[in-house]
């Protein structure tokens, strides 16, 4: 598409860099010809629909924050039938670095201007939308963890100092993973479902997982012991983590995780939900700019 002329921006001034760069974002934007309509958003359940609101006055929208504030967006772009523009505010920009955005401010303004578009894939987890990951377990137990506060006063070392916290408490969970084909019974520290190819900060969801591949990746944690994670880092970093013995791996396009107790489920670094969750897909349901 041409470059957009008119943009809706929406900026989480929570995000950690947010309250700072609102202003350079409007600047930014004005000074590649794209006339900003700045809208401030309360809380991201009123993110969707303030797009879709804007949907006839706009020719795009253009969100600053992190990967939880992005994926509240997708709904609203997808009503309003607008591409998304990403301005990386967050302290993982997982959704970004899958989509080869810059994190400079400027650089990312620039991919917007360019016009160039790809659409990309959406997960949904009981009804609730997500770009990377969503999952049970350690991570939520991290997102449960991991307050604003600390992600602004340690920025990205936030994640390994909390997930120190969470690991020396971590114990397995007894869960039933549903696929088309079959039903298993697990017993695991963590089950996560990817859409994207990053999540955490870098780690890859799996070694050949892209954000535009129509399907899911899902892996659990099958370990008895805590410390072994500790062996998988450079494994998770590469998404070679389904080598492992203890680590199951599948690839579907919905998947049902039934546990004893319910347990929350975190999307992008927010928890939304609760087990019972049902994962599907919504193939190129999201248009975004793009390098």
């Amino acid at each position: 598409m041409p470059s957009p002329r008119r943009a809706l921006l929406i900026v989480n001034v929570k995000s950690r860099s947010g309250a700072t760069q609102r202003d350079l974002a409007i600047a930014r934007l004005k000074a590649h010809d794209i006339e900003p309509l700045h809208r401030e958003c309360a809380s991201r359940h009123e993110l969707a629909p303030l797009i879709a609101h804007y949907a006839d006055k706009v020719d795009c929208a253009v969100v600053g924050g992190g990967d939880g504030t992005l994926n509240a967006a997708a709904f609203g772009v997808i009503e309003a039938g607008i591409p998304l523009g990403i301005l990386p505010m967050g302290t993982a920009n997982d959704l970004a670095r899958t989509l080869g955005i810059p994190f400079d401010l400027d650089e990312a303004v620039r991919v917007i201007a360019a016009g160039h578009t790809c659409k990309i894939d959406l997960g949904i987890v009981n009804g609730e939308p997500f770009f990377n990951v969503a999952s049970i377990g350690l991570s939520a137990e991290l997102a449960h963890e991991l307050t604003g506060d600390i992600k602004r006063r340690f920025g990205r070392f936030a994640y390994a100092i909390v997930a120190l916290k969470v690991l020396a408490r971590a114990r397995p969970f007894n869960a039933t993973i549903v696929s088309a084909t079959k039903s298993t019974r697990v017993r695991t520290l963590q089950i996560a479902v990817g859409n994207g190819r990053y999540y955490g900060g870098g780690n890859a969801v799996e070694k050949d997982a892209a954000i535009d591949d129509g399907h899911l990746d899902l892996y659990s944690l099958e370990f008895k012991k805590v410390w072994k994670l500790a062996l998988m880092a450079r494994s998770f970093r590469s998404g070679e983590h389904g080598a492992w013995r203890e680590v199951r791996a599948v690839r579907a396009q919905e998947f049902d995780i039934r546990t004893r107790i319910s347990r929350s489920v975190n999307a992008d670094g927010e928890i939304v939900t609760r087990t019972p969750a049902h994962f599907s897909i919504k193939p190129g349901a999201v248009t975004v700019f793009a390098p």
